[in-house]
């Protein structure tokens, strides 16, 4: 059976909402990262900011960084970054940097987010490279994730 993107697209963003229940078992807010070339996953990433006391450690990042690694190069052409938050202003600047070809993402971050909430980085006309971006993917399972974490804390 060939899947469609959708299809790979929500089998892959299962694999980051792992990757952010992984994190929140670290005490880390639960969010996750895949790094996918080619057919496959090249890079996992989930927030670490507290363990590694690395304001830079989150997870888009750690994907970013681990894809790079096994390319051997830091621009990733053709690189889908699933993750399940929309992505803050220094991780779409990464993505920016790596020159990724998309950006899946679960649920919206009303607060931070870079993509479509507060701001349109991947999108600006002015910069010299744009990432396609599909947004809502698995974003209720995403959303539940955080909004328990966050309960629990209060």
């Amino acid at each position: 059976m060939i899947q469609t993107t959708a299809q790979q697209d929500e089998i892959v963003m299962a694999e980051a909402l792992g990757e952010a229940e992984a994190a929140a078992r670290d005490g880390e807010v639960p969010v996750g990262a895949i790094a996918w070339l080619h057919g496959k996953i090249v890079g996992r990433g989930r927030n670490r900011g507290i363990v590694l006391h690395d304001p830079t450690a989150h997870a888009e990042i750690q994907a970013l960084r681990a894809a790079a690694w096994c390319v051997g190069n830091y621009r990733l052409p053709g690189l889908t970054l699933y993750a399940t938050l929309e992505p803050c202003a220094m991780c779409a600047g990464a993505l920016l940097q790596a020159r990724a070809a998309r950006l899946v993402y679960g649920a919206h971050d009303p607060k931070a987010g870079a993509v479509e909430s507060r701001f349109r980085l991947l999108s600006d006309p002015r910069l010299n490279h744009r990432v396609e971006i599909i947004s809502g993917v698995l974003a209720e399972k995403s959303q539940n994730l955080l909004r328990q974490f966050f309960e629990e804390r209060r």
